[in-house]
């Protein structure tokens, strides 16, 4: 990690549910979910009070009723939530010269040229807050990684300011899940090898992850495992694609149906594609099956399109390749290889259509 840098992660608290209480104050101390309302809706996000029961974000809907029957259940809007997003981040922008946006609730601000970072941070968080209600939970640190562990140690409404070593011995009893980047399969491998926390992952030799995981994966464990990360704080992200889907209510088997479902993903992918001045020359379906295995194709043209009947047509055309003969839960169409990839300002510009 680069000498002096100074990284602060800002994430704000429950947002989604933060955002529904501004319009319904009646709802505060309640716990509320936002999920879709369809048999396989899965949760948004839950108010603090919510997750007591044990609800999470990604959790089946049906499952969260089970758990607190007595939760009230919020329809997503997205609009409003873009709408609070960017009133906070023209704020975030204000604060720092370099600011990247992670997503609609949260940004990495480099703080490493001033003089007072944590007071700057303190006067950005009383300045969301006295804008438009929400709070939000910080962290700083030397690196992006520290920054956005420490974010999440104190919610809601935590400021925690942590150095790499602080950062080590924190949190050394904490399972390897909680580095950003270790997912489920690969927490569930390291649990197998007995590897439960971050101090025995930290203990474990390079040799021995890297013969489990392989050259590049092992050696990037060990360092996240210890906290180093030299990633930069960049003020834009460019888009590599642009994709649309949608999980059916329930399984479907009828290609005709599957055909009109790809077609209008496809064409609301067009549109959006088209609007932001982007051309893909490599188009790509996915299909999820009704026992979770998920199947792609891809074909990559000598032009880049945007057209919606060239488009569709291909889009067609590796559905009938793939020819799926058990019942579709799953259906998405992605365009990639922009000819001319534009700076992304929405974090939720390819958001999945519910």
């Amino acid at each position: 990690m680069a000498p002096g840098r100074t990284i602060a992660h800002l994430d704000l608290d429950a947002f989604y549910v933060s955002v529904e209480l501004q319009r319904q104050p009646d709802l505060r101390g309640k716990p509320v979910v936002v999920s879709g309302s369809g048999p396989r809706a899965v949760v948004t996000t839950a108010s603090y009070e919510a997750r007591r029961f044990g609800i999470g974000s990604a959790m089946p809907a049906a499952r969260a009723r089970r758990l607190c029957p007595h939760a009230v259940f919020v329809t997503p809007d997205f609009d409003a939530y873009r709408a609070a997003s960017r009133k906070v981040m023209t704020l975030v922008r204000d604060a720092a010269a370099l600011v990247e946006t992670a997503g609609l609730d949260e940004a990495y601000l480099d703080l490493s040229e001033m003089v007072a970072p944590h007071a700057a941070m303190r006067g950005l968080v009383g300045r969301v807050r006295a804008a438009t209600g929400l709070s939000g939970s910080v962290g700083i640190g030397p690196s992006k990684l520290v920054a956005k562990v420490a974010s999440d140690a104190e919610k809601p409404a935590g400021f925690v300011i942590l150095s790499r070593e602080q950062a080590c011995a924190r949190f050394a009893g904490a399972p390897p899940a909680l580095i950003p980047g270790i997912g489920p399969k690969t927490a569930q491998a390291l649990d197998a090898m007995g590897l439960t926390t971050l101090e025995l992952l930290r203990q474990a030799s390079a040799e021995r992850l890297a013969a489990h995981f392989g050259p590049r994966n092992g050696p990037w464990l060990l360092r996240r495992a210890n906290f180093e990360d030299d990633a930069p704080v960049c003020s834009s992200r460019v888009a590599v694609s642009e994709s649309r889907e949608t999980t059916f209510p329930h399984d479907i088997t009828d290609r005709a149906e599957l055909e009109r479902i790809l077609d209008r993903l496809a064409r609301e992918l067009c549109q959006a594609l088209t609007r932001h001045q982007r051309r893909g020359r490599t188009v790509a379906i996915k299909v999820r099956l009704d026992d979770f295995t998920t199947r792609t194709r891809a074909r990559t043209l000598p032009a880049a399109v945007t057209e919606p009947e060239r488009v569709c047509a291909l889009a067609r055309e590796l559905l009938g390749e793939l020819a799926p003969t058990q019942p579709v839960r799953l259906l998405g169409v992605r365009v990639a290889g922009f000819e001319t990839a534009e700076p992304v300002s929405d974090p939720q510009l390819a958001l999945p259509i519910a």
